[in-house]
């Protein structure tokens, strides 16, 4: 029997995971929220993993959120980013944890970073400032991975996801992600009969999404691996403008009023497009489209709301 402990089990990248490695025979999942277990402290994780011994650690616990969240709070995203990264890596090592996959994130890339964005690109120029703290304690992440295995031979190693979607994503009217956002408005417009939706920037600036599914199952592949890299791309490989999406958001909540844009609201990086040639070589790629993939998120959506359990 192989014990995985999912750090942040009941987020969207979390519960995705659960999904997906639930259903695999052999596998026990090691699973506490947050009031059982704080991720931030050091002393309680290096505890928990003393006592569990999981065979491996998924780390996808994170404080996260869109721009407005970021730029409203960037010393509570550095702070606690930084305690969860410190606290399972060092205590994943000190508890003779064979394995650890740690999560990150596209947004570790410099902001006028050459499209598509490569592994080799980290560190070659400045981020983009909406989101740096964040960024910066998603570094410190993979760089302790990338460090504990250089200098104790562990098998700690990381993915670098594009913006996710799906089941358990975070709705909240300012703090969300654009995405989620976007079908949050649009199933209200719809519901409201309002004729019109306002979206925020100028809808010029190109994003690539992946379905949470997609990631959880890019997981499983790289913890296959015998020497994966320190870290590696997971996305599409594929973008898409906010005008667009928006599009796509409106036509599958049943939308069908005007869309109007809101230009003095900040755009963030221009682009932000993966190189996921590594991985590609590796020989796994993403299954679900984009448009499936909003259909399903909306439907998760629906499901959610009716339930109860909307995160909001």
């Amino acid at each position: 029997m192989t014990k995985i402990f999912i750090a942040g089990h009941r987020g969207m990248v979390g519960s995705a995971l659960v999904r997906r490695f639930g259903k695999e025979p052999g596998i026990e999942l090691l699973l506490r929220d947050r009031s059982q277990l704080d991720l931030t402290s050091q002393s309680a994780v290096g505890a928990f993993l003393a006592a569990e011994r999981p065979d491996i650690a998924i780390i996808a616990a994170a404080k996260v959120g869109g721009i407005h969240a970021n730029s409203t709070y960037p010393a509570d995203f550095l702070h606690d980013n930084l305690a969860i990264a410190l606290s399972s890596v060092h205590g994943a090592y000190r508890a003779g944890v064979g394995r650890l996959l740690y999560l990150g994130s596209s947004c570790i890339y410099p902001k006028h970073a050459a499209q598509p964005m490569t592994e080799e690109s980290l560190l070659t120029g400045p981020l983009e400032p909406t989101n740096e703290a964040y960024a910066i304690a998603k570094i410190a992440g993979l760089k302790l991975c990338q460090y504990y295995r250089k200098q104790h031979g562990v098998m700690f190693h990381s993915a670098m996801p594009t913006n996710l979607y799906g089941p358990f994503d975070n709705y909240h009217p300012k703090n969300s992600h654009v995405l989620p956002a976007l079908i949050r408005r649009f199933d209200e417009a719809r519901e409201a009969g309002t004729p019109e939706v306002v979206a925020w920037g100028s809808g010029t600036p190109r994003r690539e999404f992946l379905h949470v599914d997609d990631l959880a199952d890019a997981c499983a592949f790289l913890l296959e691996q015998d020497n994966p890299p320190d870290w590696i791309n997971v996305g599409t490989g594929t973008d898409v403008t906010i005008r667009e999406l928006t599009e796509i958001v409106a036509l599958e909540t049943g939308f069908r009023g005007r869309i109007t844009w809101d230009a003095s609201m900040p755009d963030g990086t221009p682009r932000k497009l993966l190189d996921v040639s590594r991985l590609a070589a590796l020989g796994w790629k993403a299954k679900i489209g984009l448009r499936d993939g909003v259909a399903r998120a909306y439907q998760s959506f629906l499901k959610e709301k009716q339930a109860g359990v909307l995160r909001l």
